[in-house]
C-alpha cells in the first residue's frame, strides 16, 4: 500500500492522480496539430510554472508598449521633419520600422499565448511569427551596417566620399530587404523550419534537429546575419575610430602652432557633428549585438549540442533579442538633439522643461546646426 506521512494510505484515484501529475511535460498542453512541430527533447522537462509564463508576458507587454511608441514616434518625426529627411536618415527610419514591426507582430500573441501556456495559433501561425521575427532581426543588423558604411564613407573619406543620394539609400534599404527575406523564408520552404520554443509560447528556429538540412541553415544564417555583419561593422568602425583620433591629434597641434586653446570652423562643427553621430550608432549597434548574442549562444548549444538547454533559458533568450527593439528610440532619444528638438515641438508635452530659455534654446539650436549639415 502506497501511503502520504500526512494523509495516510492513497486510495486508487488519488493514487493515478499523483503519477500522472508527476509524469507532467511543458508538452502537456501543446494542441495536438502542433506536436509534429515539438522536438522530443523538451518531452524531459516538466511543466513552466504559471509565474514565469506572467513574468513573460509582463515584460513583453512593457516592452511592447516602449518599442511601438519610441519607434513609431522616430518614424513620425524623421519623415515629416523636412530639415531630418536625408537619404543617411532613410535607413534610421528603415531601422526603426524594422524594430516597430517586431513589437508590433509579435508582441500580442506571445502575451496571449503565455495566458494559455502553450501556442494556440496552430502551425502556419508559428511559421509566420517565426519568420517576421528572423525577419526584423536580419532588417535591424543589415541596416546598422548599411548606416556604419555611410559613417565610413563620411568620416574616413572625407572630401573624398562620394555623397550618399536619395537613389542610392533606396538601393541599400532594397538590398537590407531581399537579403532578409532570403533568409527568413528559407525555412517555410524546408531549409530548416520555425517550431515551438521551449517555453512553448513562441517559435522560432529549430537548432534541435541534428539532420544536415537543419544544421547547414543554422551554420548559414549565423555567418551571414550575424557574424559577418559584425566583421564589417567592426571593420568600419575601427577605421573610424582611427579617423577621429588623428583628426583630433592634428586639431590640437595647429591649436598648438596657433597659440589658440581651439579651432572653432565649419569644417571643424561639421565633423564634430559626424562623430556624435557614429558614436550614436556605435552604441546602437553595440546594444543589438548584446541583445541577440544569447539567442544566438541558445541556437549553438543546440546544434552542437553542447549542453542542456532549458525551457526557461528560451524565454530570457526571446526577452533579450525583442528588447533590442526598445533600445534605438531611447538612444536617439537622449543622444540626436535635432531629434529631441522635433520630437518637442510635435509634442510639447515630453518637455520637462521649458525650452524659450535663452542658454537652453542656444543649446539646442546649436546641437541642431552641428547636425543639419550632415544627420544619419
Amino acid at each position: 500500500m502506497i501511503t502520504n506521512q500526512n494523509i495516510g494510505p492513497l486510495s486508487p484515484q488519488a493514487l493515478t492522480w499523483t503519477i500522472s501529475v508527476v509524469n507532467l511535460t511543458v508538452v502537456d498542453k501543446v494542441p495536438p496539430e502542433m506536436l509534429h512541430l515539438v522536438d522530443t527533447y523538451w518531452y524531459q522537462f516538466p511543466p513552466l510554472e504559471t509565474k514565469w509564463h506572467a513574468a513573460l508576458a509582463t515584460a513583453i507587454g512593457l516592452l511592447a508598449l516602449i518599442s511601438i511608441v519610441g519607434n513609431g514616434c522616430v518614424v513620425l518625426i524623421f519623415s515629416s521633419t523636412k530639415s531630418l529627411r536625408t537619404p543617411s536618415n532613410l535607413m534610421v527610419i528603415n531601422l526603426a520600422f524594422a524594430d516597430f514591426m517586431m513589437m508590433f507582430t509579435m508582441a500580442p500573441p506571445l502575451i496571449v499565448n503565455s495566458y494559455h501556456e502553450t501556442w494556440v495559433f496552430g502551425p502556419l501561425m508559428c511559421e509566420v511569427y517565426g519568420m517576421f521575427g528572423s525577419l526584423s532581426g536580419c532588417v535591424s543588423i543589415w541596416s546598422m551596417t548599411m548606416i556604419a558604411f555611410d559613417r565610413y564613407n563620411v568620416i574616413v573619406k572625407g572630401l573624398s566620399a562620394k555623397p550618399l543620394t536619395y537613389v542610392g539609400s533606396v538601393m541599400r534599404i532594397f538590398f537590407v530587404w531581399a537579403n532578409s527575406l532570403v533568409w527568413t523564408l528559407a525555412p517555410l520552404f524546408g531549409w530548416n523550419r520555425y517550431v515551438p520554443e521551449g517555453n512553448m509560447s513562441a517559435c522560432g528556429t529549430d537548432y534541435l534537429s541534428r539532420d544536415w538540412i537543419s544544421v547547414s541553415y543554422i551554420y548559414a544564417y549565423s555567418v551571414f546575419v550575424y557574424w559577418l555583419p559584425l566583421l564589417l561593422i567592426i571593420y568600419c568602425y575601427t577605421y573610424i575610430l582611427k579617423a577621429v583620433s588623428a583628426h583630433e591629434r592634428n586639431m590640437r597641434e595647429q591649436a598648438k602652432k596657433m597659440n589658440v586653446a581651439s579651432l572653432r570652423s565649419s569644417d571643424a562643427s561639421k565633423t564634430n557633428a559626424e562623430i556624435k553621430l557614429a558614436k550614436v550608432a556605435l552604441v546602437t549597434i553595440t546594444l543589438w549585438f548584446m541583445a541577440w548574442t544569447p539567442y544566438l549562444v541558445i541556437n549553438y548549444a543546440g546544434i552542437f549540442n553542447a549542453g542542456p538547454i532549458s525551457p526557461l533559458q528560451t524565454i530570457w533568450g526571446s526577452v533579450f533579442a525583442k528588447a533590442n527593439s526598445v533600445y534605438n528610440p531611447i538612444v536617439y532619444g537622449i543622444s540626436h538633439p535635432k531629434y529631441r528638438a522635433a520630437l518637442y515641438k510635435r509634442f510639447p508635452s515630453l518637455a520637462f522643461r521649458k525650452t524659450n530659455n535663452t542658454s537652453d534654446q542656444g543649446s539646442v539650436v546649436s546641437g541642431a546646426t552641428a547636425i543639419d549639415q550632415c544627420e544619419t
